[in-house]
């Protein structure tokens, strides 16, 4: 049996990720959160109650173990990343940190691991409020890479999307396709990756035996242009979009991306990993937020 921790387990891939372990039967499984939402998970859990950001509350986790593998969900600043480095030293064996597409500048290519070099970037201390998102994800990558002793694997996602969704992104959309609202799409002809909640979850759960450290990106097979999206909904739903370039903050789309911005998958693929494709999950996810199934 091994022992894992899943640090922010309660909801979304995070929660998919325990469910994933637990139906091994094999991992003694501990969920850390702040315990302000009761979740039912799939199996029996061991549950800590901590603050992410305090490492005296971090240590309560360190010394629970030792253990396997840490999964860190709930990483955004390079302090945060420092604690864990000094309270779990010792303590794991393979620590995976989710980190994000963010991390690149958008490009009009796709996107390798190497566009954003951890090893090498700058390291700032500070904390969550210290930066931006995209910023604090640098950040906590740097430290990590620069710093662990321990082996470190960073998993970089692009938006997630599913039925579980609690961010409404798409959601965002069809219901404004459906209402004939304005959306403000800045360039229609932008690229994007994407992936689903249920991959993202399965890829940590590969993850934790993969033969691959360092960064590693993770996203469905396929690009979507912002267009392309906007007319799988109109297809879906019966009804035409309303998009205008320029609208006010509330009306402009989560998907609102400047240009191109998708990720090269390789290094997944070569170490033995096969993403699902875009046009095989997103059409029926579209389908059941126009119904109300999502």
């Amino acid at each position: 049996m091994s022992n894992i921790l899943v640090l922010g387990g309660s909801r979304y891939f995070g929660k998919r990720l325990v469910d994933l372990l637990l139906h091994e039967g094999i991992h003694n499984v501990t969920v850390a959160t702040r315990g302000l939402t009761e979740v039912n998970y799939d199996g029996p859990v061991q549950r800590l109650i901590l603050n992410r950001t305090d490492q005296q509350d971090l240590k309560k986790a360190a010394v629970a173990g030792p253990w396997d593998v840490v999964y860190d969900n709930i990483c955004y600043s390079p302090n945060d990343a420092l604690a864990a480095i000094d309270t779990f030293d010792g303590q794991v064996g393979r620590y995976i940190l989710t980190s994000t597409l963010s991390v690149y500048d958008c490009a009009e290519y796709a996107l390798k691991e190497t566009a954003f070099d951890p090893y090498q970037y700058p390291l700032r201390k500070g904390n969550t409020s210290d930066f931006n998102y995209a910023e604090g994800k640098r950040q906590s990558e740097a430290a990590f890479f620069q710093h662990a002793n321990f082996p470190v694997c960073a998993m970089r996602i692009p938006i997630v999307l599913g039925p579980d969704d609690y961010t409404k992104r798409l959601h965002f959309h069809v219901e404004r396709v459906m209402n004939g609202t304005p959306i403000g799409v800045p360039n229609p002809e932008a690229a994007m990756s994407l992936i689903t909640s249920a991959q993202s979850a399965s890829f940590l759960h590969w993850l934790a035996s993969a033969p691959i450290t360092g960064p590693v990106n993770a996203c469905s097979d396929g690009k979507l242009k912002i267009r392309e999206i906007i007319s799988l909904i109109e297809k879906e739903t019966g009804a035409t979009a309303v998009i205008k370039a320029d609208t006010e903050p509330t009306d402009m789309s989560p998907f609102g991306i400047p240009s191109n911005w998708y990720m090269d998958t390789s290094k997944a693929r070569k170490a033995g990993y096969s993403f699902d494709k875009i046009n095989d999950w997103l059409p029926d996810l579209i389908g059941d937020i126009a119904s109300g199934r999502a």
